[in-house]
């Protein structure tokens, strides 16, 4: 890695760890550059604004749960336990709610779409080859594999992460996958477990 690019990501991470600690509006990009001790023209040399540093903190926080997901494609396990580890893998941590939360501010919501679009891309092709192995062994029976997952991915970020949804909308939602991917009732219930159900009608 070169010397420009290390300092970049070494600013990334500095980002990173107080964003999580201050939260993204109460720090400055004069407290980044005092924590780093650089000069001001260095940190504008490798980002033109604190919304720039932001997306390219959320684009190294996403290269990492790719690498965990594939991983996890590569594991010895079954194919149930694949798409729940990659869905998994694929979320904030707790600690790093933060920083989801900033995305939801009404101020961001270019860069909202942007990630959500963004995850939509990465999550396809590694959901894509976890459902190509379920075909192969007879859990799944459909083609235009890409297709199917990037629809149900829009239909899911749609219904599960854009106000409240029922207990009813969860169980729609399993029934349309199962039939979608052409696999047997029940093979998709353990969907239910995965969806944050903090925003279900009736949850509060």
């Amino acid at each position: 890695m070169k010397k420009g690019e290390k300092r970049k990501q070494e600013l990334l991470k500095i980002a990173y760890d107080m964003f999580l600690t201050r939260g993204y509006e109460n720090t400055s990009v004069d407290e980044i550059i005092e924590k780093a001790q650089i000069a001001k023209g260095t940190y504008y040399y490798h980002f033109q604004s604190k919304e720039q540093m932001l997306e390219e903190v959320i684009d190294m926080m996403i290269d990492s749960e790719i690498e965990t997901a594939k991983q996890i494609i590569g594991m010895d396990i079954s194919v149930p336990q694949k798409i729940v580890g990659i869905i998994a893998s694929m979320k904030p941590t707790e600690v790093e709610q933060p920083i989801k939360d900033t995305l939801f501010q009404p101020e961001n919501v270019l860069m909202h779409h942007k990630v959500r679009k963004q995850l939509i891309d990465v999550l396809t092709p590694l959901l894509s080859e976890v459902i190509q192995e379920g075909v192969d062994e007879g859990i799944f029976e459909c083609d235009n594999i890409p297709e199917r997952v990037k629809m149900l991915l829009i239909i899911s970020d749609g219904t599960f992460n854009e106000g409240t949804f029922s207990e009813r909308d969860i169980s729609v939602f399993i029934d349309m996958t199962e039939k979608l991917l052409g696999a047997e009732n029940g093979t998709m219930s353990f969907i239910y477990d995965l969806i944050d159900k903090s925003e279900m009608e009736g949850a509060q």
